[in-house]
């Protein structure tokens, strides 16, 4: 069991260990069709009210019924962004929240920002996955903080996982939600990488809320998939039973006096993107083939360096272990993880956040490493990226996989005095 920490003083000249990175970006142009409906809507000046308004929350329920989770526009709440929705979700719980180790940076900060003593600890995930604890050590967690004497409410999961860029099997997501519902705890399923599987025809996914309609919340932030990152859009599915519906009342109070409403015209362009129009989806789907295309190259330069990544399945990231490659970072004066995240944003000139971002200890050697950087440095590159037969045959491609090879390689190699 790990309880997150706060921030250690004598390491603030060393990187912000509070405050997360961004999202992973895209990498790609804005869609052209997205674009012109966001310009249509600029003139609107009324705001949308508090949760959001009828049309975005109806564009949202048919999204998500159309991916098996029952719900209808009542049963829905709008944010401006994930970590603002998720914020409102947790304020207007109570309890200590249960997170898996490791899980998205904005997480744990969300937990920090409420007032009292309520804490986040992390749970371990199994080995073939993240995004979900290991039932097991869910168990066991739970038994402890309340032995310690605290009071755990809340369980969140992320399938598809972000930072590890893989998805959590349904016999593992029914394990876990059993021992949550069976203890008393809320789920809260952050499914924002839902539409970015690389392979969704050959990959089995369901979501917690269609195992347990009356008990899981979904939250998603259309940056993962739909919008591009800067457009602060998220939605949130809440169980239709009477508990459902007093914590959406709350929610939309905690909404209210944050004065977080979707900005007019980035709702107009949410709802059209939860319609699931062509264009959309053609995007989204050609995004995760390239994705599954990139993603596969630095998995193997990875394992090629001597490290350790589970296999990406979805997302534009993946979370490496570089502990096998403890002693040649060592002689680079590699230590930790807010070491590593410094030298290896230093080396590949691109954020590479570290391992203690994500709930991991500060001395596992880990990294998330995203896709985007890849693609290209302007929009025409990162366009011819996304539209080629084979983008791994691209120059600029090319040579941006064969730098990162080349920095992780030179890792394993450690400086031998005759």
């Amino acid at each position: 069991m790990q309880r997150t920490a706060p921030e250690d003083p004598a390491r603030a000249d060393r990187g912000r260990v509070r405050h997360g990175p961004p999202a992973p970006d895209p990498g790609l142009p804005v869609l052209p069709e997205l674009a012109a409906v966001l310009a249509a809507a600029a003139d609107r000046t009324v705001c949308e009210p508090p949760g959001g308004g009828a049309a975005l929350r109806t564009a949202a329920a048919g999204h998500l019924r159309r991916r098996g989770i029952g719900v209808d526009a009542d049963g829905v709440v709008a944010a401006p962004g994930g970590p603002t929705l998720l914020f409102a979700l947790l304020a207007a719980a109570d309890g200590d929240v249960l997170l898996p180790r490791p899980c998205p940076a904005w997480w744990a900060p969300q937990v920090r920002l409420l007032a009292g003593d309520r804490s986040a600890f992390h749970v371990p995930t199994p080995a073939e996955c993240g995004g979900a604890p290991d039932p097991y050590a869910l168990l066991e967690t739970v038994g402890r903080v309340r032995a310690e004497g605290g009071n755990p409410r809340l369980l969140l999961l992320c399938v598809p996982d972000d930072p590890t860029g893989t998805l959590a099997p349904p016999e593992t997501v029914r394990a876990v939600c059993e021992v949550a519902l069976a203890e008393g705890l809320t789920v809260i399923s952050d499914e924002t990488w839902r539409d970015t599987v690389h392979r969704p025809r050959e990959t089995v996914f369901f979501s917690p809320a269609e195992m347990f309609p009356d008990h899981v919340v979904v939250l998603g932030d259309l940056a993962g998939a739909l919008t591009p990152t800067t457009w602060p859009v998220a939605v949130a599915r809440l169980p239709a039973t009477e508990a459902g519906a007093a914590l959406r009342a709350r929610v939309l109070d905690v909404l209210a006096a944050l004065g977080a409403t979707v900005p007019a015209p980035f709702a107009e362009a949410a709802a059209y993107a939860l319609h699931d129009p062509q264009p959309v989806v053609a995007r989204a789907a050609s995004a995760a083939a390239l994705n599954a295309r990139v993603q596969g190259a630095v998995h193997a330069a990875v394992l090629a360096a001597g490290a350790f990544a589970r296999p990406p399945v979805a997302g534009r990231h993946l979370y490496a272990d570089l502990g096998p490659l403890r002693e040649g970072l060592a002689e680079r004066g590699v230590t930790d993880s807010m070491e590593l995240e410094e030298y290896l944003t230093t080396r590949l000139n691109t954020p590479v956040p570290g391992g203690h971002r994500f709930g991991d200890p500060l001395g596992a050697l880990r990294v998330r490493l995203s896709t985007a950087p890849l693609l290209g440095a302007t929009p025409g590159r990162r366009t011819e990226s996304l539209t080629a037969r084979d983008p791994l045959e691209l120059p600029h491609l090319e040579q941006a996989l064969n730098h990162l090879g080349e920095a992780l390689a030179e890792l394993g190699r450690t400086r031998r005095t005759p």
